[in-house]
């Protein structure tokens, strides 16, 4: 199976960077197909520009835009790892859903009837929040984060989401429950 992650976080000593090496050691040991795009290791440019709005109409993306969906394309499997912040995706995150999940690559309207592209495309969202979730299930942020990004971005484009992992007081967290969570990671990839 070929495995994208696509990943955003800027420190490598993060937790995020953890679940990321995390995901990748238990696909090396599974002897998987394996790609990995850090945004900010790449330094992606997640300016959505008027010149990229006029190209996705017409089928015409940036080079850089187009190796990306090289990749989406060539995976069976994509896994985004990145932290909440603010209440959703960090904006490398966001720009790069803007400039490459684009009309006509990840989503089209036929006869004014939306359809996702991304289709046949297993999915594994990874996050990491320094809220609790009693704090965010309190006030509906549980499942405004779900909304906004599973439905209102992954499904929307066809992508099928086998897994989505919230893992809460990130930031406070202790090392017995890194390593559970570690384990909820491998095992989900065990499969």
């Amino acid at each position: 199976m070929k495995h994208l992650i696509i990943y955003a976080h800027p420190n490598e000593g993060s937790l995020n960077h953890h679940f990321m090496q995390t995901v990748e050691k238990i696909l090396q040991s599974k002897n998987q197909e394996i790609e990995i795009r850090d945004l900010y290791q790449l330094n992606f440019n997640p300016i959505l520009s008027l010149q990229d709005m006029q190209g996705q109409r017409i089928g015409k993306v940036a080079e850089d835009v187009k190796q990306e969906q090289d990749y989406i394309s060539w995976a069976d499997h994509l896994t985004f790892i990145y932290p909440i912040w603010w209440t959703g995706m960090p904006a490398i995150m966001k720009g790069y859903i803007d400039r490459v999940f684009s009309y006509g690559f990840a989503y089209r309207y036929d006869q004014g009837i939306q359809k996702g592209l991304l289709t046949d495309k297993q999915t594994t969202i990874i996050n990491t929040q320094g809220k609790s979730k009693s704090e965010y299930e309190n006030i509906g942020m549980d499942k405004a984060l779900s909304l906004t990004s599973d439905k209102g971005i992954f499904t929307y484009c066809g992508l099928e989401i086998n897994q989505h992992f919230f893992f809460d007081k990130a930031d406070k967290t202790h090392a017995e429950t890194i390593e559970e969570w570690s384990t909820q990671i491998k095992n989900h990839f065990s499969k």
